[in-house]
């Protein structure tokens, strides 16, 4: 039996677009008790069109771990399966509404267990704490990423980088058939929590201002604390659309 219990909550803010196009859910599972799933996506592709697919991607995922079993089933191989599914299915819409829709896709299962797995493609990203202390997070599908792992930009050059905002995997593509990075952390226990966020709430803060949210105040209250103050610096700048989803291990 684990020795804490899950708290959680989510939060949205359309910021300056005329529409909300992430989605985030959390769900559970008959077949699967014990089990929590957390699902974010970011829909882009026009009006409609990336709604439509970061929709897509929250139906797939309550589909896939509605029909999970820990008896036969692998954690891994459904995150992967949600992915591929979610893909393939917003590829064929877009070709029928003449729009070509895409998402990305972070997604954690806690199980009873005490382990956590997670997926993600494109740039939303999942932030694990230990404590107040950050340990991990989620790296980028992104092309400045890339640039960073072949030695030629230095992370702090980022945020000023011209083509900063540039995907190279995306759920939905017509061109290009994605790829999933999995992770994976055991031994989870009260005090541990992670965050799930687009890319609207975390280009506004450092990975010590998250923890210190996180740490500080209840799942709820965190994310409307995070988003009210994304939305005060995101002043002037055509804010993009927000979306978080905090899940904290609390002693029982």
């Amino acid at each position: 039996m684990s020795q804490y219990k899950i708290e959680a909550g989510t939060g949205q803010y359309i910021g300056d677009r005329e529409e909300q196009q992430d989605r985030v859910a959390l769900f559970g599972s008959d077949k699967a008790p014990g089990f929590m799933m957390a699902v974010l996506a970011d829909g882009m592709g026009g009006r409609t069109g990336g709604a439509m697919a970061a929709e897509q991607v929250i139906r797939t995922s309550r589909q896939l771990f509605d029909e999970f079993s820990p008896l036969t089933d692998d954690v891994d191989v459904m995150l992967h399966t949600i992915a591929f599914e979610a893909h393939t299915i917003i590829k064929l819409s877009g070709l029928t509404a003449e729009k070509e829709p895409h998402s990305t896709l972070v997604a954690l299962v806690l199980t009873p267990s005490g382990t956590a797995h997670w997926a993600h493609a494109g740039d939303s990203r999942l932030y694990r704490y230990s404590g107040p202390a950050f340990a991990e997070r989620t790296v980028d599908h992104s092309f400045v990423e890339r640039l960073i792992k072949q030695g030629k930009l230095k992370k702090e050059e980022v945020a000023r980088h011209r083509l900063s905002n540039i995907l190279v995997n995306v759920l939905g593509s017509p061109q290009k058939e994605p790829f999933v990075t999995l992770g994976r952390h055991d031994g989870l226990k009260a005090g541990d929590a992670f965050l799930l966020c687009s890319d609207g709430l975390w280009q506004y803060f450092n990975k010590r201002e998250i923890g210190a949210a996180i740490t500080n105040y209840a799942p709820r209250q965190c994310s409307e604390r995070l988003i009210e103050e994304a939305r005060e610096r995101a002043v002037g700048s055509n804010a993009d659309n927000c979306t978080l989803a905090v899940i904290k291990l609390v002693a029982k």
